[in-house]
């Protein structure tokens, strides 16, 4: 359920608070590519706000629409930098070929980490499949001042060899290994600063979740303790947004700045797929001033990198 508070911008938009630290519904907007310059501006100022938007009614969306309307807030990346066989303009994000039970920020594992997607639900099972995000600005906030400290200074292997088609047990089957194949088909690894600056609000965010391989300068035990210690930050309650899904649902989500789950709690026979498009990043830069630095892969194909205005 939201909350009492409502914020009405100078358009036709209207923001409704979902959480103290993430998540906002907005109302008002017929989402496309003819939207006017106002409305465009009142969507990034509630994404950059609330980390992830939500739109209801969206029904005469489509993909081109989809494109159309993301092209107004960035530039659209191919859609993923190894798998090219599900989608040309968007990802196809299918439960046929695997599901993104784990959380994770998207694509971490190159040096131009998008800066936002744009998902929208085309077909959904009869119950389950809701998506939580959390709030990585909200994680690194809470930390105690010894622990920001510490975070400031660490940073992180990223790699592709661990995806969201991530079977937790389950067996595989035949398209989720043949996706999972195409995921890891070119090899990815990129070091980034555990603490991020967001370009636009000033903002420290931990920049971690499922890529992370290893935290530089320690063995394995150390940095499992300390990804854990600060990962399950990021995943309190508090600080996360559950949206459950129903059809003509778009959400749009701020990467540099939120983790996000898809929760695997419907049956194999329920199908779920939505699709997903991702607007071109920058490369991350961490409290020292220090960017990012690719160990492995070229990303040069997937997309552009963006400039700070």
């Amino acid at each position: 359920m939201s909350a009492d508070y409502a914020a009405q911008t100078s358009t036709s938009v209207r923001v409704v608070k979902l959480g103290t630290h993430i998540g906002a519904r907005i109302d008002g907007v017929r989402l496309g590519g003819d939207l006017d310059a106002q409305t465009v501006a009142a969507v990034r100022d509630a994404l950059n706000a609330h980390k992830v938007i939500f739109f209801r009614g969206q029904d005469h969306l489509t993909e081109d629409g989809q494109y159309e309307f993301a092209q107004l807030l960035g530039t659209p990346t191919t859609p993923h930098p190894t798998v090219s066989s599900h989608g040309v303009k968007s990802l196809a994000i299918d439960s046929e070929t695997g599901r993104a039970n784990s959380w994770h920020t998207d694509v971490t594992f190159v040096d131009r980490v998008p800066k936002a997607s744009i998902l929208r639900a085309v077909a959904l099972p009869s119950y389950g499949g809701s998506t939580t995000w959390a709030s990585t600005v909200a994680a690194y906030e809470s930390l105690p001042e010894p622990l920001r400290r510490l975070a400031e200074g660490l940073r992180a292997r990223h790699t592709n060899t661990y995806d969201y088609a991530a079977r937790h047990g389950a067996e595989p089957t035949p398209k989720s290994q043949a996706y999972r194949a195409e995921f890891e088909s070119a090899y990815f690894e990129t070091e980034h600063p555990v603490v991020r600056v967001h370009p636009e609000t000033g903002e420290r965010a931990l920049l971690l979740g499922h890529f992370v391989k290893q935290f530089v300068g320690l063995n394995k035990v150390e940095s499992d303790a300390l990804f854990r210690l600060f990962q399950d930050r990021v995943t309190r309650l508090e600080h996360t947004t559950r949206w459950n899904w129903a059809p003509g649902d778009v959400a749009i989500w701020d990467n540099r700045a939120t983790q996000h789950y898809a929760i695997d709690d419907y049956d194999g026979a329920e199908h779920r797929r939505l699709t997903r498009i991702t607007l071109a990043g920058d490369i991350p830069v961490g409290v020292d001033g220090r960017p990012s630095t690719v160990i492995a892969g070229n990303a040069e194909h997937y997309s552009v990198i963006e400039r700070a205005a």
